[in-house]
């Protein structure tokens, strides 16, 4: 349920734009979410749906890219996308277990679509 206070905090970043820009409405938020978050796009918009109504963004489609879960290898180097599925954070080239996270746990609002 942490989709609720997320998408209410989105909001207020998108009605302060929205003010800023004189605009009408809000047609849509295109949003960056790495893989390893709990959210889920279908929730993300419920609940946005929900906090939005009456606001200049009631009715704004949520549009979701959701950014792989990358690690790179701090002895070899190896850089490996992780399915969600089978989280293994060690290197399957050398086997060390000394990696780092390049991407998966973004949460961006990468732009705001306005009338």
């Amino acid at each position: 349920m942490h989709e609720l206070s997320i998408m209410s905090n989105i909001l207020d970043i998108v009605i302060e734009f929205a003010e800023k820009y004189n605009a009408k409405s809000v047609a849509r938020i295109n949003l960056s979410v790495g893989e390893l978050s709990d959210l889920i796009p279908e929730w993300m918009q419920t609940y946005f749906d929900f906090v939005s109504k009456d606001t200049i963004a009631e009715k704004a489609e949520l549009n979701i890219e959701r950014i792989p879960t990358v690690i790179r290898c701090k002895e070899c180097g190896n850089e490996r996308t992780i399915k969600r599925e089978n989280l293994q954070f060690s290197c399957t080239n050398c086997d060390s277990g000394d990696v780092e996270l390049l991407s998966g746990r973004e949460f961006t609002i990468k732009s705001i679509e306005i009338n």
